[in-house]
């Protein structure tokens, strides 16, 4: 992803140059200090991910957005919590309160990564050349131990055991990993939740589906999963998951 930074402090624009460095997959095409330099950048270069700070001298980081046309991702930078909810107002893909350390800022890209998925795989399926059907994930053979997923332009065989959880993203769902990783396709949770055998896997919330062989424990509205992720567990599943859950309690 190309990214710019826009900041009135040399040091807060060198932070994110270094984290942009450290960070594989970004790469940093711009650094300006005043939004009137951002705009005439952004007229010459394609840019990908903003990192706008709201306070600057000459025009703020919020009224910059709001002049753009069709602005790339943004993430907000600022010292100041109370304007967040004008930023994510301007659908922002993330926060950021300064001081910051590396860890929120890879937090945020990995927010923007996803969509950036998203948007590739939109525009690779409404391309004349796009053959998928959702349909395809509901013909899954019983006898198989794996679940055919279209991601990144490529055919992926991935194996049950290897899903921790799966999480509903709009239109598209995101299989979170056994090695940390994550797979986004186009497909809805209801087909995806068909296509997966019910022994091993159930919905919990409209939006998440988790493999009963990842929880490591459960309290009243949430569930912990074995690679530090929690996930909501809605009224609407509690019960059911608590019943099968108590089934596979050894008897006394």
């Amino acid at each position: 992803m190309k990214c710019i930074a826009i900041d009135d402090e040399p040091l807060a624009l060198r932070q994110i140059q270094s984290y942009i460095e450290r960070s594989e997959g970004l790469q940093m095409v711009g650094l300006c200090s005043r939004a009137a330099e951002a705009q005439q950048l952004l007229l010459q270069q394609d840019v990908d991910l903003m990192f706008v700070d709201i306070n600057m001298p000459d025009v703020s980081g919020l009224d910059l957005v709001r002049s753009l046309d069709n602005p790339p991702m943004i993430i907000f930078t600022t010292a100041y919590a109370e304007y967040a909810i004008e930023g994510f107002r301007l659908d922002a893909v993330d926060y950021l309160l300064k001081p910051f350390s590396y860890d929120d800022f890879s937090r945020s890209v990995n927010r923007a990564r996803s969509l950036f998925e998203l948007y590739r795989m939109r525009d690779m399926h409404n391309s004349p050349e796009a053959e998928f059907s959702e349909d395809s994930f509901a013909a899954k053979a019983e006898q198989c131990d794996y679940i055919s997923i279209k991601a990144d332009y490529k055919t992926h065989m991935v194996k049950y055991n290897d899903i921790i959880y799966v999480e509903s993203v709009g239109e598209y769902v995101r299989l979170h990993l056994v090695d940390g990783s994550n797979m986004v396709t186009l497909c809805r949770l209801k087909n995806m939740e068909s296509a997966l055998p019910a022994t091993h896997f159930m919905r919990v919330h409209r939006s998440y589906i988790i493999n009963f062989d990842s929880v490591t424990s459960y309290s009243r509205g949430k569930i912990y999963l074995n690679n530090g992720d929690d996930v909501p567990l809605s009224v609407n599943y509690r019960d059911v998951f608590r019943r099968y859950l108590e089934s596979r309690q050894p008897t006394q």
